[in-house]
């Protein structure tokens, strides 16, 4: 369910290239209105990746309510090479966003991109740590950024960059940051939309070999 919140406009699309898809995002609302997003991306497809989300669905669950997100990775990321999964590892992106600032980490995870309504331009949030599980012991950085009404922040799983055309030419996080870029002033819904017709548009309508997932949210 997309929270609905005072200070912020949500919008959420999700298609998975099979049944059982490996993309999986979540909410939580802290009692204080902060709100935590989490998108993450198992690896492989299939019944092993949907394992794997659930997985990471339970971990989020149990420890929701808690809003220190370094010990949550880190505490996570040991839990699932506990688990001796194998090669089966989570990338996640997770956003905090209070009224004036989010705190965010990245766990092998496209970017997070802010478009800022000030200056009208792109920034990408780059923290380079490792997927979930993939390391027992690993220290994960977080960034702390201030936002702004009218500030609109895009995370998004590979598959959109990773989006082929009839001549298997991919369609690249450049163009990805551009269409955002280009779509970035309309309200949440409709840059989905608009990110969508260019997801169409690159792949003359074929289906995707990856899951596409989007979450847009623009601060009110």
């Amino acid at each position: 369910v997309i929270p609905q919140l005072p200070h912020l406009d949500i919008a959420v699309f999700m298609k998975t290239a099979t049944e059982v898809g490996g993309d999986y995002y979540d909410f939580h609302v802290h009692l204080d209105g902060t709100l935590t997003v989490i998108l993450g991306d198992a690896t492989g497809h299939g019944m092993m990746s949907g394992m794997m989300v659930s997985i990471m669905k339970s971990l989020f669950m149990s420890d929701r309510t808690n809003k220190a997100l370094k010990p949550f990775f880190e505490n996570a990321s040991a839990a699932i090479k506990d688990m001796q999964l194998g090669r089966l590892m989570m990338a996640l992106n997770c956003v905090q966003i209070s009224k004036n600032k989010i705190i965010t980490t990245n766990a092998g995870m496209p970017s997070l991109i802010i478009y800022r309504n000030d200056s009208q331009t792109v920034e990408e949030v780059v923290i380079n740590n490792m997927p979930l599980g993939a390391m027992k012991e690993v220290v994960y950085d977080v960034k702390e950024i201030k936002i702004e009404k009218g500030d609109t922040l895009l995370m998004m799983s590979d598959g959109f960059a990773e989006l082929k055309n009839q001549n298997q030419e991919m369609y690249g996080y450049k163009r990805a940051r551009n269409s955002f870029e280009d779509s970035a002033k309309k309200e949440p819904e409709e840059i989905i939309t608009y990110l969508r017709a260019e997801s169409r548009n690159w792949t003359n309508s074929l289906e995707p070999d990856d899951d596409v997932t989007f979450v847009v949210i623009k601060v009110k």
